[in-house]
């Protein structure tokens, strides 16, 4: 509310106040005043005592009024009440002036009175409403007189009404003054009451704003506290002397410590001895002012190392200056550094064995290619047959290290055929038997009747040896390895298979030793790379990761059961190779005489030339280019007189498989031999057949003569 509506309340209240004491007073002094009645004028007295208590009763009424408008606050019931008020009292003390002595009456002394109560009590702020309550009393007293009343004593008519007026104009001058005093109060006091409640407010801002700093205080220290506690990296604040002042969860958990041993101890029992002197050169530089990130090797509390990133600068706070270190384990990522390093190492020396391989492939194949065409000269004699067997042999030898040598580099190629299982075993073993120690035993249990695996020799080999080394490795001192092959049907019911293998029979190859077993928490990891559990240079990691690569390869499956200190049992489950139905014989081609030419594209002369001359000698019409730009260019102008290209794949200008891409395009139709020492990264190119070098006269007329006769669908060398 506004002031004036406060004053006004205010004045309200103290009216109501003040009626509740002058009214009940006014009622008492009215019939305390009766007294005098008996005094002055005894044989009014009764008449008199009448007048008085009406009047004190209507008094009591009104004051009832007053005391009710307490709670209603209707400041124009409040005004009436003191109005009534005003009429009943002078009404009766105008009864008794004209019931004795008329205008020469003493009672005029009551209006005194009245003028005392109504203009001295009852605050009306107003000069108007007290004029008009003094000039209602007033004429109370004066009408009667002047119209029921002879007035034949002027002069004392004439001096009661100058006292009437005297006290009148007296009581409104007092009246007035002490309403403005009144007046000036109530608006100090609004004042004062708006100034104490803004100062309310502002204290009551003020401390809701301290609070709320408080708060958010306590939240940016709890914040910091659990940022600087449940860091991912730990974190060391040290004074300048070195010595720990706090460290985080993680800071201890690195070091293998609780908190509380390493604060008030120095950063040196943390630092490898060695490590010393450059850690002072350290401190130095980071007390004046420099910023430090750097590597280093700490000592856990159980005396292993770690390798550490660390972070470190000094801050100056409160005048202490205290030096914040961040701490980052990298051990892991050093020994996956060295790891890279070393499969990188070995990725450049299969890069080299690879290279190697494919020149060596192209001398063997252009070796063993003239070998056989030499044994079927019939003139040739025993002698000479004998002495080019023995070259036969050897080169057949170094074929199968250039395999080896491939396989290394992971660029052999994967030349899928039927094969018996139970033979690969015995040859791996047999090869293996010299690694052996006398201590170990090596049992094998076969199922005689099991069928044809469709599949890579080379590459199961590899599976096997690395299974066979592995086990090996694992017994120590006297010990067995069992290898046995069964076939079993796998199902969803009775198998958990993976998403990506199918149903259907498979040839189980099982691995077993009486080794230590493999622990629990590293079966899950034993077929990720370079992981490994033999010490340092005693294995690369890469076995096991191989053997499940190989596995897959296949669209095999395979798992791993172990217990420690009883042994491990490893079994792969191969699909069984599908039955094929040879085709009829009647119409094959025997030469040459009844198709067009055969292209012949390879950057190898004595390769280029073995081909060729095996080919003529069989009676077909053969066309050879050493450049397949010039071979392409041929096929281009001649394709209707092609009937099958023979085209190798690593060439210099363009390669095979752009070759073979581009002849595709001009005769979608055509039947396409491709040739190589390895198939790495051949792309997505489908072809009729695929001879692998190094290859003997024979294997190549029986490819030929395959594709020509359509007895082979094409091959996806991808």
């Amino acid at each position: 509310m506004n002031k004036e509506e406060y004053i006004e309340q205010e004045i309200l209240k103290l009216t109501q106040y003040w009626g509740s004491l002058v009214l009940p007073a006014g009622a008492l002094i009215v019939v305390i005043l009766g007294l005098l009645d008996y005094v002055v004028t005894p044989e009014n007295f009764s008449k008199f005592l009448i007048y008085r208590l009406v009047s004190a009763s209507l008094l009591m009424i009104l004051y009832f009024l007053n005391t009710l408008n307490k709670k209603k606050k209707n400041k124009t019931l409040q005004i009436s009440i003191f109005i009534m008020a005003t009429i009943v009292v002078s009404s009766m003390v105008e009864l008794m002036i004209l019931s004795f002595g008329g205008h020469q009456s003493i009672y005029y002394a009551g209006f005194i009175i009245i003028f005392i109560f109504v203009l001295g009590f009852v605050p009306l702020i107003s000069l108007m409403k007290t004029l008009f309550f003094a000039s209602l009393s007033y004429a109370i007293y004066l009408l009667p007189i002047l119209i029921l009343d002879d007035i034949t004593n002027p002069r004392i008519f004439i001096n009661s009404n100058a006292f009437l007026l005297a006290a009148a104009i007296i009581g409104l001058g007092w009246r007035y003054y002490n309403d403005k005093l009144l007046v000036k109060k109530l608006s100090l006091e609004y004042d004062l009451s708006k100034e104490k409640e803004r100062l309310k407010n502002y204290s009551s801002q003020l401390e809701e704003l301290v609070a709320e700093r408080t708060k958010e205080l306590r939240k940016s220290e709890a914040m910091l506290k659990t940022l600087h506690e449940y860091a991912n990296d730990g974190i060391v604040i040290m004074d300048d002397k070195g010595v720990i002042m706090d460290v985080n969860k993680k800071a201890a958990d690195i070091h293998g410590y609780e908190k509380a041993e390493l604060i008030g101890k120095n950063i040196e029992i943390l630092e490898l001895e060695k490590h010393h002197t450059i850690g002072y050169e350290r401190m130095n530089r980071l007390l004046s002012g420099e910023p430090l990130v750097f590597e280093t090797e700490h000592l856990r509390k159980d005396g292993s190392t770690i390798a550490l990133e660390i972070s470190a600068k000094a801050i100056k706070i409160d005048g202490d200056i205290l030096i914040q270190s961040i701490h980052r384990d990298i051990t892991e990522k050093k020994r996956l550094q060295a790891q890279l390093l070393h499969s990188q190492k070995m990725e450049s020396i299969g890069t080299l064995a690879g290279g190697i391989a494919h020149d060596f492939n192209n001398i063997l194949t252009t070796v063993l290619g003239y070998s056989d065409l030499i044994l079927i000269d019939e003139n040739l004699s025993p002698e000479v047959a004998k002495k080019v067997r023995v070259i036969e042999t050897a080169a057949r030898k170094a074929s199968s290290l250039v395999s080896k040598l491939l396989s290394f580099a992971r660029r052999g190629s994967i030349e899928p055929v039927p094969f018996d299982i139970n033979q690969v075993v015995n040859e791996t073993v047999e090869m293996l038997s010299r690694i052996i120690s006398n201590d170990i035993t090596i049992k094998r249990s076969f199922n005689v009747r099991i069928p044809p695996v469709m599949g890579d020799v080379n590459q199961v080999e590899q599976i096997l040896m690395n299974l066979i080394i592995n086990a090996k490795d694992a017994i120590s001192g006297n010990g067995e390895i069992t290898i046995s092959t069964s076939t079993v049907e796998l199902s969803s019911e009775g198998f958990s298979l993976p998403a990506d293998i199918r149903k259907g029979q498979y040839v189980k190859l099982s691995v077993s030793d009486t080794g230590k077993g493999i622990p629990e928490e590293h079966r899950e990891r034993i077929f990720e790379p370079f992981f490994t559990t033999q010490g340092v240079g005693k294995g690369t990691g890469l076995g096991l990761a191989m053997v499940y690569g190989i596995v897959k390869e296949h669209g095999g499956y395979i798992t791993v059961d172990s217990e420690i200190g009883v042994g491990t049992t490893f079994d792969i489950y191969l699909p069984v190779a599908e039955a094929r139905t040879p085709g009829s014989r009647s119409d094959l081609i025997d030469n040459g005489k009844s198709v067009g030419e055969i292209l012949v594209v390879d950057d190898e002369f004595t390769v280029l030339d073995l081909i060729k001359e095996t080919l003529l000698r069989n009676g077909f019409s053969v066309k050879a280019f050493d450049n397949p730009l010039q071979g392409l260019n041929y096929f281009r102008t001649n394709s209707k007189k092609v009937s099958l290209v023979i085209a190798d794949i690593v060439m210099p200008e363009m390669d095979g498989i752009q070759l073979i891409e581009s002849i595709r395009e001009l005769n979608p139709n055509i039947k396409i031999i491709a040739t190589t020492g390895f198939s790495q990264n051949l792309g997505d190119i489908e072809v009729e057949g695929f001879l692998k070098k190094p290859f003997q006269s024979s294997k190549l007329m029986s490819i030929v003569r395959e594709v020509l006769n359509g007895e082979d669908d094409a091959v996806n060398l991808k």
